[in-house]
């Protein structure tokens, strides 16, 4: 890579970092749209889960007294559990298809009963969501809404969902390194340059949104964490279907 390419995404690194560092989301899938147009699948997926793991696992200790560990463990148990069995198939569904999931799923979550819908303190949501979020995870390379509406419910305060769902996250970014570095592709490896830098960005990122996450209200916080997973979740459906377009038109005659 070019330094000014090599710049370029640090600096992308940094900015996605303090978003994510604020609402517990969002910035990973800018940060993988920009390395997925600048370098190969295999090492943009590596890259990008060096990135998240050590973004969320910063994040996670600055607010480590915040997690709570009712939600985390069955959360990862589903993980787990999806991680093996997708590891068995090796399945790579079309990418129209993974990103019209990823974006319809948060709108389908609004759908359910009050009994179903989504409570990260409940162990079988815990279990099932998880299972959920890490097949979106290796299939598209983010859990994207999902994984966001899921910690939105419930009623943890804003800085118990950032700090839960960052460990949670760790979590979810290292199986997916070990999915694509060593199940899917054993050469996709990381420059160590880059991947040093990216720890760096990321930890200066995260630890610059503190602040402003100290200074926002559980309401705020909710509210702009909302309208995120809306703004995400539209896209990925608007994305999904331009992917798509063609061969329905094709097949239409």
């Amino acid at each position: 890579m070019t330094p000014a390419l090599v710049l370029g995404l640090s600096l992308v690194m940094v900015g996605t970092a303090f978003l994510s560092g604020v609402f517990g989301m969002a910035g990973g899938l800018i940060l993988l749209g920009v390395l997925l147009a600048a370098l190969p699948l295999p090492a943009a997926m590596a890259l990008h889960a060096v990135t998240q793991i050590a973004s969320n696992l910063w994040r996670g200790l600055l607010w480590w007294r915040h997690v709570q560990w009712r939600a985390a463990s069955p959360y990862m148990a589903g993980s787990l559990a999806a991680l093996g069995a997708w590891s068995l198939t090796r399945y790579v569904p079309d990418r129209a298809v993974a990103m019209l999931m990823l974006g319809v799923s948060p709108f389908l979550l609004r759908l359910l009963p009050p009994g179903l819908k989504p409570d990260p303190e409940r162990l079988p949501q815990g279990l099932a969501y998880g299972g959920a979020c890490m097949t979106l995870l290796l299939l598209t390379g983010v859990s994207g809404p999902l994984v966001d509406a899921f910690f939105l419910g419930g009623r943890m305060d804003r800085r118990g969902i950032v700090a839960t769902k960052a460990v949670c996250q760790v979590f979810g970014h290292a199986a997916k390194l070990l999915y694509f570095g060593l199940i899917i592709d054993a050469a996709a490896g990381v420059d160590p340059l880059m991947a040093a830098l990216a720890v760096g960005a990321s930890m200066l990122g995260t630890t610059l949104a503190r602040r402003l996450l100290e200074r926002m209200t559980d309401g705020q916080f909710r509210l702009w964490a909302g309208r995120l997973v809306t703004a995400i979740a539209a896209y990925y459906v608007a994305h999904g279907a331009v992917l798509l377009w063609p061969a329905v038109a094709a097949a239409v005659p």
